[in-house]
């Protein structure tokens, strides 16, 4: 809607203080934070997933246009509780046991906020174990596991075979990715989906939740 143009080009440009600012005037003016979030702000991080799969932006334009995300989420988070936002549902993302890389996580993790989820960003280095436990805290709906070595890639075939063992966790839905990960190789250790990049994680993320 064009009275959220403006909000959802600060996030486009990543201006974070016009996203503060123009959020905050919206709050002042009455209007509900699920409006803010659903008529701006994911508009706004929808177009920056669809350049950066397009490449037409690169990780550093994405990394800007989150902050703003965040700058103007600063303002609508306390408000959420009174407004009971719906959420699309709860990610627990992780890079699995024994990678230290988290680019490509934390991009996904961003893009997957900006287009309504709740994110549970557990880090580096995750064990099995620790997976299972947070999505059981947390009662997720989905999980991400991110590998960006060969070695550590192994990791994600153990945690899929814990997962499905657990009569508790063993239909929460399961996403890979990362440089060495393929279809092929997701489709072999029982991944319920890849995804190539970011932009792709979050449209597998609301297929998998239809």
């Amino acid at each position: 809607m064009e009275k959220y143009q403006e909000l959802a080009n600060s996030i486009i440009t990543g201006d974070d203080v016009k996203s503060k600012e123009t959020t905050q005037k919206l709050v002042n003016k009455g209007i509900t934070p699920t409006e803010i979030l659903n008529d701006g702000l994911i508009p706004g991080m929808d177009t920056i997933g669809k350049k950066f799969k397009e490449n037409e932006i690169f990780i550093p334009e994405v990394l800007i246009a989150a902050r703003a995300m965040h700058s103007a989420m600063d303002v609508i988070k306390p408000l959420l509780s009174v407004s009971d936002i719906p959420s699309r549902g709860t990610i627990v993302i992780g890079t699995v046991q024994g990678d230290l890389h988290d680019i490509g996580k934390n991009l996904v993790a961003m893009i997957l906020e900006g287009k309504g989820f709740t994110v549970i960003d557990v880090g580096v280095d995750v064990s099995a174990e620790n997976f299972i436990e947070e999505v059981k805290k947390n009662n997720a709906n989905i999980v991400g596991l991110s590998a960006l070595l060969t070695t550590t890639m192994t990791e994600m075939k153990e945690i899929i075979e814990m997962f499905r063992a657990d009569d508790s966790v063993k239909d929460v839905k399961i996403m890979i990715g990362g440089a060495p990960i393929t279809q092929e190789y997701a489709d072999k250790i029982g991944a319920d989906g890849y995804a190539p990049d970011a932009a792709s994680a979050k449209d597998l993320a609301v297929d998998l939740l239809k």
